[in-house]
């Protein structure tokens, strides 16, 4: 089962978008008519997530108002506009709302396509709390758009995840997991990044990955959002 509750990160800057981000936070920026944002959000309530924690910091203030629009997930925003905090520091700062539980979190700048069922839904049912920390979605660079970067991680046989280090057969960090809240034990809520959780897993055989089936779209500049809406036509046609 897909847990209940959602972390979204939507608290960065989005310096590369400029100029569309000027005047708008990142995650409010359109692909084909949806906002970045929305599509995750969309994704996350599709998978039958109730609530989620949505994270803001610069012009945070656009997207608090824009997703009291939204009628599911049920979303708590957490204020981030005093200080950035980064991934973990972000997360930990919201762990009260986000309960002791497993959880999803999202970043709210990417998104995906699902192709024969929910990605979201097979990643929940490979989730194990007994053996993993943390359970990442991967995306094959051949099933990515708008992806310029190396890749992220390779996939052991059993599951487990090590850094790709520029190795072949390296997949991508979709932006997508399930953590347990337990790994931020006795962290303090200063900006910080989620790799060192990552880190701390794969060095005590607990960080785990599942390839998705589906498209995986990144917009890191403005020219890269006529190849996202290229794909969103391809991809989503019936």
């Amino acid at each position: 089962m897909v847990p209940k509750t959602a972390m979204v990160l939507a608290a960065g800057l989005g310096k590369r978008m400029r100029p569309l981000t000027d005047a708008m936070p990142k995650p409010l920026v359109r692909v084909a008519g949806r906002t970045l944002l929305d599509r995750g959000l969309d994704a996350l309530a599709a998978a039958g997530v109730e609530k989620a924690v949505v994270n803001v910091h610069y012009l945070g203030e656009q997207i608090a108002a824009h997703v009291k629009a939204r009628a599911a997930p049920r979303i708590v925003v957490s204020d981030e506009r005093d200080r950035l905090l980064d991934s973990a520091g972000g997360i930990v700062r919201a762990l009260p709302a986000l309960g002791g539980e497993p959880f999803v979190v999202l970043n709210a700048d990417t998104f995906w396509i699902d192709r024969d069922g929910s990605d979201l839904e097979r990643l929940a049912l490979a989730w194990d709390g007994g053996r993993m920390d943390s359970l990442l979605m991967l995306a094959r660079p051949d099933d990515a758009t708008g992806h310029s970067g190396p890749t992220d991680f390779l996939l052991g046989r059993d599951g487990r995840l090590a850094r790709a280090k520029g190795a072949a057969g390296g997949l991508i960090y979709a932006g997508v997991g399930i953590l347990h809240p337990r790994i931020f034990a006795g962290a303090a809520a200063e900006p910080h990044s989620l790799n060192l959780y990552f880190d701390r897993a794969i060095a005590a055989g607990r960080l785990y990955g599942r390839v998705m089936q589906g498209h995986w779209i990144t917009v890191g500049t403005p020219d890269a959002i006529p190849a996202a809406e290229a794909a969103v036509a391809r991809f989503c046609a019936p």
